[in-house]
């Protein structure tokens, strides 16, 4: 047949539905799922870490400016600041430099010949007159000035000494007569305050007065403080207030008025607050910028974030991973896809009748062992093939001939050529039974073949099944000038069928008799056997059991080495010629084959050339051999 491309090609797949584009598919989906969960998992991540390095750089940041407030609030001017800014750069790990204007304060990683050059605007403004309320909310509520400024209410040392011992002597009260375990905390100024526990106030029996009220010190300053923020008042036209201790304050009286007008909190509030800033001005550091830097001068950032064009990388970074994971599916799906087009091009092929066909093996993959198996189905396939054509062959051969005969001898006597005796009707019936002989053995090869040979098995002696063969095939060894002689233990016995056990045995018999020469001998043996593996060269092997060994031996001419193998094949005769003076159909010793593996045993062939044959059935002595 022709073997052009297309039609052993077979129907286009639809390119939907071919296994290259279904492999990309889900290569597509796999990296689109892949990369949305990686982007997913990276961008909280990110998030969370942003967040983490944001919140250090928010925590090094409040702690600098704290401790630099703290600084300016305590001195009158930035002299001295240098370790202060050393210490911030080694602790936080940045780079702190403080200037005041053009002029450079202190550089925790100065470097000797190249000044500081600073960015637009600095980081924060060190002013504890002016403090930041996100950075220091408790600077807030008192007017932006830092509490750690003081300035002249500062308590000298025998003020604080007096008033420390009454503080003490208000512990010592508390803790006889309450129980409260109450403590003495000095502020910044000197100035010692009772704390007691969840902040309760201090029992009337221990209060002293004496540590709510200003000392000379105290006086002095906040006379001060009272002219300035009268000053402020009265510039905005309202009456004047007197400032207590705690910073709050109460109206004052003019002199000859029994009632004193009231002002405006918040104008008095802002007046407070501006007057304390100027009256401290003198007591603390002037107002600096503070810059704050990663090491080399670097702006301190964190390593990534969500920006335009950081969102514009993912997004390449995701194409270029799904190009690479369709690439690399493409390539292996191509590699994939094309011994299988092999493999349908070959089974197509096979399916047209070519039982040749076969495809390239390639590798050591699944796919390759699946090729290896195909081309074993395909050789396979042509044994058989070929096989079933010698078979056709030899039983036209087989049944043509007697017909032949029985034709030949029919038109002679119809032609008037050859009358209707006796020797006639004997000639064509033996013709007819030769026929009938070679249509059972096909059909018990068919049964056999189609695993519908039926046994009816019982338990048999097989010293009897013997003789009755022997004295059943007498007359034909008689007739040859052989000699049938039966050796077997009258107490051996087994299960099988009788008749498909005789016929077997009786296979073997008329086989060894017609290849016997006149006086020799054809012996029918009969022993007990070991157990062991069968050795019949059908797939059908299995192992027996100890049961029993059937030998048939004969005298004749032998079986040639080359030719001992296909003594069971179907229609093999020794004779080339096929001649019918030694042989008979070809089939008696396939049959015999089938029987014997029917009930379980094995069936081998020996035989020495110029001293004669032997045959040996080996039967499970308990039955099928399970």
């Amino acid at each position: 047949m022709s073997r052009d491309a297309r039609p052993r090609g077979g129907p286009a797949v639809p390119l939907g539905r071919s296994l290259l584009m279904r492999l990309l598919a889900v290569a597509a989906l796999v990296s689109v799922c892949s990369i949305a969960a990686t982007a997913w998992v990276v961008v909280r991540t990110t998030a969370v870490a942003i967040r983490q390095e944001q919140g250090k750089d928010l925590a090094d940041d409040t702690k600098t400016y704290d401790v630099l407030v703290g600084y300016a609030a305590r001195h009158r001017d930035w002299d001295a600041v240098g370790s202060t800014v050393a210490e911030l750069g080694r602790t936080t790990g940045h780079r702190i430099v403080l200037r005041d204007g053009d002029r450079t304060l202190a550089d925790s990683a100065a470097v000797p010949g190249h000044p500081y050059v600073a960015a637009p605007e600095p980081t924060a403004v060190i002013d504890p007159l002016a403090v930041d309320p996100q950075l220091l909310p408790d600077a807030a509520r008192d007017g932006g000035i830092d509490p750690r400024a003081v300035g002249p209410y500062r308590l000298t040392d025998a003020e604080s000494s007096r008033l420390r011992e009454t503080a003490d002597g208000v512990v010592r009260c508390l803790r006889m007569t309450t129980g409260d375990t109450a403590r003495v905390v000095v502020g910044e100024g000197g100035r010692p305050t009772v704390e007691t526990p969840d902040e309760r106030p201090v029992d009337p029996r221990c209060e002293a007065t004496v540590l709510n009220r200003p000392v000379p010190s105290e006086d002095k300053a906040l006379d001060i403080l009272d002219g300035l923020v009268d000053d402020c008042l009265e510039r905005r036209g309202l009456p004047g207030v007197t400032v207590t201790i705690d910073g709050s304050w109460r109206p004052a009286r003019p002199r000859g008025r029994t009632s004193a007008a009231t002002a405006p909190d918040k104008d008095v509030r802002d007046c407070v607050a501006s007057s304390r800033a100027e009256q401290l001005e003198p007591y603390v550091a002037p107002a600096a910028q503070l810059y704050v830097s990663s090491p080399g001068d670097r702006a301190a950032s964190t390593f990534f974030d969500l920006s335009a064009h950081n969102k514009l990388r993912i997004a390449w970074g995701a194409a270029l991973v799904l190009l690479v994971t369709v690439a690399v599916t493409a390539f292996a799906g191509l590699r994939l896809v094309r011994p299988l087009r092999r493999l349908t091009v070959a089974a197509r092929r096979m399916e047209a009748g070519d039982v040749s066909a076969r495809v390239e093996v390639t590798g050591g993959d699944e796919i390759a062992r699946l090729s290896a198996a195909f081309n074993a189905m395909s050789h396979r396939r042509q044994q058989l093939e070929s096989a079933r054509k010698v078979m056709v062959s030899d039983v036209a051969h087989e049944l043509r001939t007697p017909l032949s005969n029985i034709r030949g001898w029919l038109e002679a006597v119809e032609d008037g050529l050859v009358p209707p005796d006796e020797k006639l009707v004997a000639s064509v019936l033996e013709e007819a039974l030769l026929l009938q002989h070679v249509i059972d053995d096909l059909r018990d090869l068919s049964a056999a073949d189609a695993g519908e040979l039926r046994l009816t098995t019982e338990r048999l002696g097989v010293a009897d099944v013997l003789a009755q063969t022997a004295q059943g095939h007498g007359p034909l060894a008689e007739a040859s000038g052989a000699r049938l002689v039966v050796e077997a233990d009258p107490e051996l016995t087994v299960w099988a069928d009788p008749v498909r056990l005789r016929q077997a045995v009786g296979n073997l018999v008329s086989n060894a008799v017609r290849h016997t020469p006149p006086g020799g001998t054809v012996l029918l043996k009969a022993t007990g056997d070991q157990p062991g593996p069968a050795r019949s060269g059908s797939p059908a092997q299995v192992t027996t059991t100890a049961g029993v060994r059937i030998e048939v031996s004969d005298t004749g001419p032998g079986i040639a080495p080359e030719d001992l193998p296909h003594v069971f094949d179907r229609f093999w005769r020794a004779e080339k010629s096929r001649s019918r003076q030694t042989g008979g159909s070809g089939l008696g010793l396939s049959i015999v084959r089938k029987l014997i593996e029917a009930h379980g045993g094995s069936v081998e062939a020996r035989s020495t050339p110029g001293v004669g044959s032997t045959f040996v059935l080996r039967l499970p002595s308990n039955g099928l051999a399970v």
